[in-house]
């Protein structure tokens, strides 16, 4: 029977579902709780069998209007880089310090329900699930490396040593359940099945922390530069788009050194001590007199975690029917800690129905206790609203004009994560970033993600630092991986166990650290388009309405739909 775009979309997302557990948590889809992905070679052959079906079916399926066009080439674009990626040989043997299925069977923990005595039942049967999902993992490693194919040692290292983290002392998974007991809501007669349950969990990760030590960090790559086959690949998965390389690497420079200059104005505008002081002494001057201002502090983890949830609620009235459209069940936004201390702060969405709302996490380091709200009043809009939570939200509220794939299972981080940074910078147009210092924070956040581009470019293509480069900079040399340190300690105001995060992660995660600005500097480049072609007509919040009922992306074709509205 030929199917529609449509029903066929929908089809791949239950079949996703039902073959990947874990991601029908992450996306809020019902019945599946008890269960865990497998990641055994098997597993993987399934779920590329799975993607090629329907890319087949979809490529055969003739749209039934325009919305269902859009519909195809995402589906088209999407699915197949995801073919391709794994049929090169990239996927399965992918480990690293943020994205991997290591920190995708821990984390899904987080995205479960605990009030009712059914949620712990699901939980109880998942704990139990996590010996053989993690023992699948080993063997499809082992057999990956077996064929030459690696990550990087020093990714290996750094996974083995958050593994440690998570199982030292009780361990996250017992620690699930001791709140739980200590929250009134396991039952009784359960908390005995849920300690073992814990326990065993705790076990296997521990067993898989001295395996990825002792067995694969020796078999790991000792180059962690991945080089421009793996490279462009990775780009167009993360971007839905073909970038010039070189091009993007030197573009990266002059944003740097454009939002620096910016940085260094605003400075002056924080304090006279830094007016007329050149560049990075005029921003270090600012950072200092905020840092040692007692008013712009929050002591402790929970009163940092009430302020983000204030700012974010009181965000979403101030839009709201102004600048932009927010169905009411996208209004409630949940600001949570994460219970991990890896550093980073991330969003997961809403479930299908809205019963979990849409959450900013944040990872806060160990040992961090004092909160600069300067620094982060823009994460909170990335994070929040106008940024994923409005993005991805109003995708999944969209039924009447996205399937359930474009709403559910459609991720790019080019238009994600683009949209997001775009919308840090169209706060500070809609005036709320008129504090001086908040303004610095974004343009702190804004020059980190600049200069991950020249960093995650030009580590991984090992490409020459230019001569001429407006920060004097080891001129000439090649980049490595302690020269991709020195340089975002250079621009960057955060901690150094972050920044340390942060190029471990670029290092085992390539291509995706770029999609921020990249994606930023495409949407900024459509929106332009659209003034160009609409002229005094051009109305803003009907341009981001029009982008948004799109649905995730790849920005190619993205790019077409939108030149057609």
């Amino acid at each position: 029977m030929t199917r529609t775009v449509d029903e066929r979309s929908e089809q791949h997302v239950a079949d996703v579902c039902r073959l990947d557990p874990v991601t029908a948590t992450y996306l809020g889809v019902a019945g599946h709780d008890t269960e865990l992905t497998d990641y055994s070679p098997e597993g993987y052959e399934a779920r590329l069998d799975l993607a090629r079906s329907a890319l087949r079916d979809v490529t055969a399926a003739t749209p039934v209007d325009e919305r269902e066009a859009v519909a195809r080439d995402a589906f088209l674009e999407r699915t197949g880089l995801e073919v391709e990626y794994d049929e090169a040989g990239f996927a399965r043997a992918e480990i690293n310090v943020i994205a991997s299925p290591v920190q995708a069977i821990r984390e899904v923990f987080d995205l479960m329900p605990t009030e009712e005595p059914e949620h712990w039942e699901a939980i109880a049967a998942r704990l139990d699930a996590v010996p053989a999902a993690l023992a699948g993992l080993r063997v499809t490693l082992a057999e990956e490396a077996a064929h030459g194919r690696v990550s990087a040692a020093r990714q290996y290292a750094q996974v083995a040593a958050q593994v440690e983290r998570w199982t030292t002392g009780s361990g996250v998974f017992a620690d699930l359940v001791a709140r739980g007991v200590a929250a009134g809501t396991v039952p009784a007669g359960l908390q005995p099945a849920l300690e073992r349950g814990a326990a065993a969990a705790t076990r296997a990760y521990a067993d898989l922390g001295l395996f990825l030590s002792d067995e694969m960090e020796p078999r790991g790559r000792r180059v962690e530069a991945v080089g421009p086959e793996q490279y462009a690949l990775a780009s167009r998965l993360f971007l839905g788009t073909t970038i010039d390389v070189e091009e993007t690497y030197a573009w990266g420079w002059e944003e740097l050194a454009r939002i620096e200059a910016d940085m260094a104005a605003t400075a002056a505008r924080v304090t006279p001590d830094a007016a007329g002081v050149a560049g990075d002494e005029a921003i270090r001057r600012a950072v200092a007199v905020l840092e040692g201002d007692l008013s712009r502090r929050i002591e402790g983890r929970e009163a940092f975690r009430d302020w983000m949830q204030q700012l974010a609620d009181t965000t979403v009235a101030h839009l709201a029917d102004v600048h932009f459209d927010i169905p009411d069940p996208m209004r409630r936004i949940e600001c949570c800690l994460a219970p991990t201390n890896e550093g980073g702060i991330y969003y997961t969405g809403p479930s299908e129905d809205f019963s979990r709302p849409g959450r900013m996490w944040w990872s806060v380091p160990e040992g961090v206790d004092t909160f600069h709200p300067w620094r982060e009043t823009t994460t909170v809009f990335h994070e929040g609203v106008p940024g994923h939570h409005l993005q991805v939200g109003q995708t999944a509220y969209r039924s009447e004009l996205l399937n359930r794939w474009q709403r559910t299972l459609c991720w790019v981080s080019g238009h994600g994560e683009g949209w997001a940074l775009y919308a840090e910078r169209l706060m500070d147009e809609l005036g709320h970033l008129d504090d001086p210092a908040d303004r610095l924070g974004m343009l702190d956040a804004q020059g980190f993600r600049a200069a991950r581009v020249i960093v995650d470019i030009g580590m991984h293509l090992q490409l020459e630092i230019p001569a001429d480069n407006p920060f004097g900079f080891h001129p000439g040399e090649r980049w490595t991986p302690e020269l991709g340190l020195e340089f975002m300690r250079q621009h960057s105001r955060d901690d150094d166990a972050t920044i340390r995060f942060e190029v471990d992660r670029y290092l085992g995660w390539p291509g995706q650290a770029p999609s921020y600005k990249v994606g930023e500097r495409v949407w900024l480049e459509m929106r332009e388009a659209a003034q160009r072609r609409h002229g005094s007509a051009f109305d803003l919040k009907a341009f981001h309405r029009a982008a948004l009922d799109l649905g995730s992306m790849g920005l190619d074709p993205l790019a077409t739909a939108l030149a057609r509205v």
